[in-house]
């Protein structure tokens, strides 16, 4: 049911209003909110003890709907300063609390609700909640993802006093029943939302007469744009109900007469607008029983299907665009209330141009629900299950169940409530999931479901399930279909896409949490965390690197990994859209993750704010309703090919007719367009992947190496897309130099003894360093510690080495070959400021380079642990950095570096032994 908020909030016999044209009708409640009294049960000995029975000892206040933490009770939590894993998992919370708590506060009942029954309802509770009325148990409810509403029978006029123990203890294991394995699943959590204590959102008490309207499911029609809505009630009812469908506006659609008894089933006919992403028309159904109120719900008229891979919606395929939302609020540690909140994060969404959110193992409030239904967003929920078990626990499996079932009738009605799964990465009994999926699928019919968000479990995880939907995974039993097992196993290419993984599946496929490139932590967010939790883990990686001397490279690191993250989500996202297969992605994540790890894998921080890596524009144009493409199988050419791509488009906006595509190619150092032309069309439907024509042109003209944008425009629109690569002579060679170029550790030293200029570029075998990466760490350095895990390059382009290299300060598709033909130098407490450094991830913060100057004895060294001598024929960046480096160590007033190191320290340093 849907909570009507308007107001005063008093203890005063609270009237909500509804509006027909004029006409205003009521629901008269009672609001419990203000200020109540609080005892923390400790030792649990409350309900032993009677604590209902009488005022309760040692309390303190609290304004309720809120939280303990909100009011700052509970045990201080102790912070630690060390760098390990523990201090750096997640946000500390300020104070914490898990057990029962006990509240209490005095009311009146108002007189004209003599012979009424009344139920309180509280909006969101952690976990269960026992209310009790003059010392009397009057009813208990346990749930994760909706209402506790408990019936107090008929209450006498005047003053009562009220008791609610609430106790936020585990009641079923969800994720794992291990002792030191913490709780994953987001609706319980210290991970991202908090475990708290508390009452949330609408509290009050409601006056029941004989007859009470219960819940009405509504069933569209998108076909005759007509719905049928069925009433579920104590079937006691004397006088005729009326309905009334208003519009987003508030005017009056619809209107008629129902009898309200069980199971009654009304069809209500009319020209109702559809909704979707473009056009959310959102209506609301209320019933009403002459002035009163009795019920309020939204609706849309939608249908979501599928038609093989396709997942279509209202007879128009779609494409989902999402990323997680995984209860991540790191001012309160709860889910926001209201519609401002939630607003926040949609609204942030569609700037970026997502349609889709998925609320991983939690089902959000329903003001979540209203203003996606408002935006047009498809949104996935789950059940509050994490389980690497499932099954294990019977009681645990009926809960679920009845959470399952719960959410359908609180959330059904909602347009943007399309898809539901029965949790994340699940393990364990699946005829039990796919039998509920059945049950869950033979009881509503308005969306889609699907047994887990993944599986881990084989070969559940390989292939659908026969009940899905759709499905959810990151890979199939034929390989991998995200970038994380692609990107740094196989060099750059624009032209591939994931079917042949795919061709055997037969229901509309969702890429599962791609993504998860690290970005290194943004220290100015430390001064953001002003409420219920403390960035610990920021502030200790922020005086670990103040103690090594580089907290002021802290910013760059940042943008450097952050720009490393947008490349590889970009091409993250046009693979899945050039995927015939693939019908919608779910990042993880378009903003942070501070729990599990501190896993700061998004391009926005944890409050939805931008870090300055990458604008909601820029970002649209890779991922939008209408994204032009272009696909080419490599980065880098030389001057003697010609470049040959394919202009692609992806369109699920709607028809467009006779579209002109421009592109062009421009020079980035000169801003000159090289060759430019335009692809026509004379028609691109809604819904489809189009190649749209070729082109190619020569690069005989590039005679030094240069950096190409090549963009791509649908003429007349905001729709446009640009990708680089790199051009090189097919000719290089070394300069003239004096420099001694070697690969050997005797000649270096020997060189270096005479006074020589030596470029030392030993086969990697032989340098003591660590594994050479392109992409970032995975997901998080502190969760998983054992992964070689840097995060990226970081150079400075206007430095001399590169005058013939051109290079951003981040690590761009360039630098994929050299990046793999590496080692990453541990450069220790050495002050030596790298020609290349490489950023090292936050949990160890080492000072790493893979290119480096200094002076060795009475010799000047350029030391590059990237393979700067093998195959460099074919290998034409790795020549040209090399060329670069030489021509800059022939200029005496240039190559001069100021850091000294005698040969034998340098050896023992970076020596393999």
């Amino acid at each position: 049911m849907r909570p009507i908020n308007y107001l005063i909030i008093a203890l005063l016999s609270l009237q909500l209003f509804s509006c027909d044209g004029n006409k205003q009708y009521k629901q008269e409640t009672l609001s419990l909110a203000g200020d109540w009294k609080v005892a923390l049960d400790y030792d649990k000995v409350g309900k032993d003890q009677k604590w209902f029975l009488t005022d309760l000892k040692n309390t303190k206040n609290i304004n309720l709907p809120s939280t303990l933490d909100d009011a700052g009770i509970g045990e201080k939590t102790e912070l630690g300063d060390e760098v390990n894993q523990e201090n750096l998992y997640q946000l500390s919370r300020e104070r914490s609390y898990i057990g029962p708590a006990w509240y209490q506060k005095e009311i009146e009942v108002p007189s004209d609700w003599k012979g009424k029954s009344v139920s309180i309802l509280m909006e969101r509770v952690i976990w269960t909640s026992d209310v009790y009325v003059d010392g009397k148990l009057k009813g208990s409810k346990n749930s994760l993802i909706g209402e506790h509403k408990i019936d107090l029978g008929k209450l006498t006029p005047g003053k009562h006093q009220i008791t609610i123990c609430i106790d936020n203890s585990r009641l079923h294991h969800l994720f794992s029943d291990e002792k030191e394995v913490p709780d994953f699943a987001h609706a319980y959590t210290n991970t991202t939302q908090i475990i708290w204590n508390g009452i949330l959102g609408d509290f009050k008490l409601i006056p029941v007469g004989e007859y009470e309207l219960e819940n009405i499911t509504v069933v569209p029609n998108v076909n005759n744009k007509s719905i049928t809505f069925e009433v579920s009630s104590n079937g006691i009812n004397k006088d005729e109900l009326e309905y009334i469908i208003t519009d987003a506006q508030g005017q009056t659609i619809k209107k008629g007469e129902f009898t309200g008894t069980d199971k009654e089933i009304v069809e209500v006919t009319g020209d109702f607008k559809t909704w979707d992403e473009f056009d959310p028309n959102v209506y609301t159904l209320q019933a009403v029983k002459g002035d009163e109120l009795l019920y309020t719900t939204n609706f849309g008229i939608r249908e979501i299907s599928t038609n093989n891979n396709n997942l279509m919606l209202n007879g128009h395929r779609i494409f989902l665009r999402g990323t997680l939302e995984c209860a991540i609020f790191p001012l309160t540690g709860h889910p926001p209330m209201d519609k401002a909140g939630w607003a926040k994060v949609f609204n942030t969404s569609k700037e970026y141009g997502l349609n889709h959110l998925r609320f991983h193992s939690w089902c959000p409030p329903e003001e979540a629900f209203n203003v996606a239904d408002s935006m047009g967003f498809y949104i996935q929920v789950e059940l509050p299950n994490w389980s690497l078990d499932y099954g294990k626990f019977p009681e645990m499996v009926k809960w679920e169940r009845e959470e399952a079932f719960k959410m359908l009738k609180e959330f059904g009605n909602h347009p943007s409530f399309c898809f539901m799964s029965m949790g994340n990465e699940l393990e364990g009994d699946f005829e039990s999931l796919t039998t509920l999926v059945q049950d869950l699928k033979n009881t509503d019919q308005r969306r889609l479901f699907t047994t887990s968000s993944f599986s881990f479990e084989q070969p559940h995880g390989t292939e659908p399930e026969k009940v899905d939907d759709f499905w959810i995974s990151q890979w199939t039993k034929k390989g991998w279909i995200r970038g994380q097992g692609v990107f740094d196993k196989y060099a750059p290419t624009f032209d591939k896409n994931y079917q042949a993984n795919m061709d055997f599946i037969e229901v509309p496929v969702i890429q599962h949490e791609i993504g998860q490139y690290s970005v290194y932590p943004n220290m100015e967010e430390i001064k953001k965390y002003t409420g219920n939790l403390v960035p610990n883990n920021f502030s200790i990686v922020k005086n670990d690197l103040e103690k090594k001397g580089r907290l002021d490279l802290a910013q760059k690191y940042l943008e450097a990994s952050g720009h490393l993250a947008k490349i590889l989500y970009k091409e993250e996202i046009e693979r899945a859209i050039k995927t015939p297969a693939i019908t919608g992605f779910q990042l993880l994540d378009l903003h942070d993750f501070p729990g599990q790890g501190t896993a700061l894998v998004g391009l926005l921080d944890a409050f939805w704010d931008s870090k300055g890596i990458i604008s909601g524009a820029e970002f649209r144009q890779f991922c939008s309703e209408l994204v032009p493409l272009l696909s080419f199988p490599k980065a880098v050419y030389t001057n003697g090919e010609n470049f040959k791509g394919k202009v692609e488009v992806a369109n699920y906006w709607k028809e467009v007719k006779n579209p002109v595509f421009e592109w062009k190619a421009i020079n980035k150092t000169t801003k000159k367009v090289v060759k430019n032309g335009t692809v026509t069309k004379d028609n691109i439907s809604q819904g489809t992947f189009n190649t749209l024509g070729d082109i190619e042109f020569s690069l005989s003209e590039i005679n030094e190496p240069t950096e190409l944008k090549i963009e791509v425009a649908l003429k007349g629109t905001q729709y446009r897309n640009n990708w680089s690569i790199w051009v090189y002579p097919t000719k290089q060679q070394d300069p003239k130099t004096d420099a001694i170029v070697t690969s050997d550790w005797g000649r270096a030293q020997q060189a270096l003894a005479k006074g020589k200029k030596v470029l030392f570029t030993p086969s990697i075998k032989t340098i003591n360093g660590i594994e050479g990466k392109f992409v970032s760490v995975f997901w998080s350095p502190v969760h998983f510690p054992d992964q070689p895990g840097t995060m990226g390059l970081l150079m400075d382009p206007e430095h001399d080495a590169f005058n013939h290299f051109p290079t951003d300060f981040h690590t761009n598709w360039q630098w994929w070959d050299l990046c793999k033909q590496s080692k990453s130098l541990d450069l220790g407490d050495n002050t030596i400021t790298p020609i290349v450094t490489v950023v090292d991830n936050f949990y160890k913060n080492r000072h790493m380079g893979n290119v480096i100057e200094m002076k060795v004895g009475k010799g000047k060294l350029i030391f590059s642990s990237i393979d700067l001598h093998t195959n460099l024929g074919k290998r034409p960046v790795a020549q040209a950095l090399r060329t670069s480096l030489l021509d800059y160590m022939s200029d005496n007033s240039k190559f001069n570096p100021t850091f000294e190191m005698s040969f034998n320290d340098f050896k023992k340093s970076f020596k393999a032994q």
